[in-house]
């Protein structure tokens, strides 16, 4: 699975002008299934996101992970994360996972994260959405985890 994070001040998204999700300061994690992905990358993938230490300390330096600070999780699908732009001028979505995979992973990743962390809203798969956010830092993290 690709995951792009963002620390945020505060995020939403909405469909149609419907509201679908909402936090104040956490992370923004927008995540795209690849063909080979299981139950297990995704699982893999909440983990790290809830331990990854980007969150500043009473020092100052990134050393809290989301839980310890606090935040809130918004995770969105994003399939153009697994854009291909090796070559031409029209990016390719191959590397993507098909739909109905990445639909069951993305309800795996929200399921997984809700059973472990207080507060996670999100997006709606496959919709036209709009993303708003206050990147706070500016901190923005790629992550790709895999079987």
């Amino acid at each position: 699975m690709i995951a792009l994070l963002q620390r945020v001040a505060h995020a939403r998204v909405t469909v149609q002008g419907r509201e679908t999700g909402r936090i104040g300061g956490g992370l923004l994690v927008f995540v795209c299934a690849e063909p080979a992905d299981t139950e297990a990358v995704a699982d893999k993938l909440v983990d790290r996101v809830l331990k990854l230490r980007i969150f500043a300390d009473e020092a100052g330096k990134m050393n809290r992970s989301v839980v310890d600070a606090g935040g809130g999780l918004l995770i969105v699908s994003q399939f153009t994360l697994a854009a291909d732009t090796s070559s031409g001028n029209r990016p390719g979505f191959s590397g993507a996972a098909p739909a109905a995979l990445g639909l069951a992973l993305y309800q795996r990743v929200l399921a997984s994260a809700r059973s472990r962390h207080a507060v996670v809203a999100a997006g709606e798969f496959g919709a036209d959405m709009q993303v708003e956010l206050l990147n706070d830092g500016p901190v923005t993290i790629p992550m790709r985890i895999s079987g």
